[in-house]
């Protein structure tokens, strides 16, 4: 059973940062590509971003490119993504991604709020 659990979440004035956390569980990280979705009120979830099994690449979305980094620590089972220069914009919560070819397993989000 993989379970994805998100942390890092909370409130932020535009220009700030934040850091999220997915903890992984339930089959060999390393396995799998890892990514983050986000899902603002009334719009659809959309795809931010995605990084490799050896963390070797990384893919975003053009909304946020050169504002956030996503990296991976395998030795801790532990995904990551760095938020730089929030924008109001980026409000939405953020669900932690797992898979091969497929988006297979998804944690339950974490609430991520910019205030302007």
């Amino acid at each position: 059973q993989v379970q994805l659990v998100e942390s890092g979440g909370g409130l932020v004035q535009a220009g700030g940062s934040l850091r999220l956390s997915c903890a992984a569980s339930g089959r060999t990280f390393s396995s799998d590509g890892m990514g983050w979705f986000r899902q603002a009120p009334g719009k659809e979830r959309e795809f931010v971003a995605s990084i490799t099994r050896s963390g070797g690449n990384t893919y975003y979305a053009n909304s946020v490119k050169g504002r956030f980094t996503i990296s991976r620590d395998n030795a801790k089972n532990t995904v990551y993504l760095q938020m730089n220069s929030l924008k109001p914009e980026d409000t939405a919560t953020y669900y932690c991604v797992k898979g091969r070819t497929t988006w297979d397993y998804w944690g339950k989000g974490t609430l991520v709020t910019v205030s302007s």
